[in-house]
């Protein structure tokens, strides 16, 4: 009866929902329930509605608190005393017993809002005693002030709160497997048994748009969430705000459904711009005009854009007026400040109204617009010959911003620093559109090659989370005063191979661990990362939940293999120039739905990846197989602070030769050679020739550019 009044209340006040209790019959009589902790209101929760009655194992200082008093007519309580190591045994002999025990790994409630530490014994509770693991995701209740977010969320009296009942697990350890080496194992699992629980209840079957109107809900109207180098935050409400009065104005420029160009820096304004044509079904288009007019005009071609939206600043600024006198011969040029002198008083006020019944007025002007439909299109950089347009669908997008959140406790007070071109997958996904659907501010800086001005940029804007690629980071540590980077929680760092002197650079001056990432466009773009809880340096850290791989043998490569990925993030296709505007799904030897990746990696048995090289990079000399980046990396070690490139040419005698292109001024080959024989390197590894590059080419987005390094390859030896 008690039980029954608890579960009324609660239904009453928090609109309770349980979801997949079939799970709990499956599970059968010998049962670990292992759920994530939110609030003090967890433990009634699972007692109100999950069925029969439950035994909760608590510490004994927790036994005697008043909410464990609080739920006392409703379970059993296993007290144990956590200075007792033969309380585990204890509970190990209980659960035998066929009892359904309740336990939440984290050991504690939440301070992050993310999962924290999952500690290894209940685990190994798990294993021993051959009970199901039942894994019950708690969501809702974290808003609540029963929780321990204060500070960190918007609390509320009665946010609505979802219990998620998954499939039941087993952990067994092999037979082998004894001792410390046992209860590691067992947590591992378990620790991907609960990472596994919070991406597959989350909610990334919905579109982007849907997405941020969820996130302003939840954080409020009034919750600045963007901002650039203008200096006048955006709350969520005034964003959107914009971005309809802007959408009701464009809309009659083009379809349903189309491309829509973007060729504007990372600004709010561009912001506005993206959401403005999202809500009204239209695709951007992302157009990286780093890359030249050529390459630009061939993304037009290959997306079939027909409009163009942009600024007269941000051309003028970026010398980009030849560039938009090409572009205009085959599509429409439409300039930002062209616009604002229409918008009327009317529309203001209809933007105004639009904002206030946000979801009503996009589920009107969106068409019910579907997860699986195209969100965005970025494009390659072109190192592989002419661009191809990457069509990101919104559960893709969606999916892998929860598959980063399951690793990373973002919360709603982190401050984003976001020097990444939008036009970048990172710079658009994780440096955008995460911060949106988070409830993070993201601060816009236009540009990150200004290694003066960054470091001080985040350091006035007190930023906590900051991207960037090895090449921008060891620029900013160049110029940073030692404090600059005082608030940075984390720094992640991708699209290139983080060097060794530029970790320790970072750690030693700033007191700042650089987080290394691995991912692709085509994945959305994150597929691994190391995290704080995960770290493994000179790794790319471990794949990130509900993606599958496969790693096929290369010939001649003997460590390793190609690398190939599927999961909801893998992109929805390409759109290539022989078909312009129609999707290419993703397609390998394994059947559709597999992307593959190019590069070679191994994965050691805890899961980290290390990056061998692209199958591309790969050089064949005197027979053996050699690593273009393996060379590069170990050319870095002998001359850090330094730029270095190492590509591969016709040789007449040995098949393929190395040429090293460095900033290096006079280098000299014999101390590369000195170098790879103290680390037993063979002699095939050391570049033949070496040329001097005042500025290696790079592309807009930090990584090197090796289609130029190649033609200045060719001009400076006559090939």
């Amino acid at each position: 009866m008690i039980r029954k009044l608890f579960k009324i209340l609660l239904k009453f006040v928090y609109r309770v929902k349980i979801e997949g209790l079939e799970h709990f019959s499956a599970a059968g009589d010998r049962v670990l329930i292992v759920a994530n902790h939110t609030s003090f209101l967890d433990g009634l929760l699972l007692a109100a509605f999950l069925p029969k009655k439950l035994s909760f194992a608590i510490n004994t200082q927790i036994s005697q608190r008043w909410y464990s008093h609080l739920i006392k007519p409703l379970v059993n309580l296993f007290v144990m005393d956590p200075t007792n190591p033969l309380s585990l045994k204890s509970l190990i002999r209980y659960v035998q017993q066929d009892q359904r025990v309740v336990i939440f790994p984290e050991g504690r409630i939440t301070v992050t809002g993310a999962l924290m530490k999952i500690y290894n014994g209940p685990g190994l509770v798990a294993d021993r005693s051959g009970a199901m693991v039942l894994p019950v995701r708690i969501d809702g209740a974290q808003y609540t002030p029963f929780s321990r977010l204060r500070g960190r969320v918007r609390l509320r009296w009665f946010p609505r709160i979802t219990l998620k009942v998954m499939p039941p697990k087993i952990i067994s350890a092999p037979a082998d497997v004894r001792g410390r080496a046992r209860r590691k194992y067992a947590g591992k699992v378990l620790t991907e048994i609960m990472t596994d629980l919070m991406y597959a209840t989350g909610n990334y079957r919905r579109t982007i748009m849907q997405a941020v109107l969820d996130s302003m809900q939840t954080h409020g109207r009034r919750h600045k969430v963007v901002e650039d180098i203008e200096r006048r935050p955006l709350s969520y409400h005034q964003l959107l705000t914009r971005s309809f009065i802007l959408g009701n104005k464009i809309k009659k420029d083009h379809q349903y459904g189309e491309y829509v160009g973007i060729l504007l820096p990372n600004s709010v304004a561009t912001v506005s711009v993206f959401l403005a044509l999202q809500i009204h079904g239209r695709v951007p288009a992302m157009l990286n005009f780093s890359a030249g007019a050529k390459a630009m005009l061939s993304a037009c071609d290959v997306a079939a854009i027909k409009t163009i939206y942009t600024s007269r600043r941000f051309v003028a600024m970026a010398r980009l007026e030849d560039s938009i006198d090409i572009l205009s011969k085959n599509a429409r040029i439409i300039f930002l400040e062209d616009l604002i002198p229409t918008v009327t008083l009317s529309d203001k006020f209809s933007g105004l109204i639009n904002a206030c019944f946000a979801n009503t007025s996009y589920t009107r002007m969106s068409r019910k617009a579907q997860p699986d439909d195209a969100a965005v299109v970025l494009f390659t950089s072109g190192s592989e010959g002419v661009p191809k347009g990457v069509v990101l669908s919104h559960a893709n997008i969606l999916a892998n911003g929860v598959q980063m959140s399951t690793r990373i406790d973002f919360n709603a007070q982190d401050i984003i620093f976001n020097a990444l071109p939008m036009f970048h997958s990172f710079g658009l996904t994780a440096g955008t559109l995460l911060p949106l659907l988070s409830g993070m501010r993201a601060f816009f800086y236009p540009t990150p090659l200004h290694y003066r001005i960054v470091p001080e940029m985040v350091y006035e804007v007190n930023a906590t989370v900051m991207f960037g690629t090895n090449t921008f980071l060891k620029g900013y540590a160049r110029y940073a005063h030692p404090y600059d980077f005082y608030s940075l929680r984390y720094v992640f760092a991708g699209a290139e191979k983080l060097h060794e002197d530029t970790r320790k650079l970072w750690a030693e001056r700033f007191g700042v661990r650089i987080f290394e990432g691995y991912g692709a466009t085509e994945t959305s773009p994150a597929l691994a990362s190391n995290t704080a809880m995960d770290n493994k340096p000179g790794s790319v850290g471990r794949l990130l939940p509900g993606i599958r791989y496969k790693l096929l043998p290369v010939p001649g490569v003997a460590e390793g293999g190609r690398l190939i990925v599927k999961g909801a993030n893998i992109m929805k296709g390409y759109l290539l120039h022989d078909a312009p505007g129609v999707i290419k799904p993703p397609q390998t030897e394994q059947g559709d739905g597999w992307y593959d990746t190019g590069d070679i990696i191994s994965i050691d048995e805890d899961g980290f990846i290390t990056i061998l090289g692209r199958a591309k990079r790969f050089a064949k000399i005197g027979g053996e197989m050699i690593s273009l980046t393996a060379v590069e990396e170990y050319v870095s070690k002998t001359w850090p602070d330094k730029t270095h490139v190492v590509v591969s040419i016709t040789d007449k005698v040995k098949g393929e030769q190395l040429v090293l292109v460095t900033d290096r001024k006079e280098p000299e080959r014999k101390q590369l050679l000195n170098y790879a024989r103290e680390q037993g390197i063979g002699e095939l590894n050391v570049p033949k020739k070496i040329l001097y590059c005042k500025d290696v080419p790079l592309l807009g987005t930090g990584k090197t550019d090796y289609p130029g390094v190649l033609e200045l390859v060719s001009v400076e030896l006559g090939i």
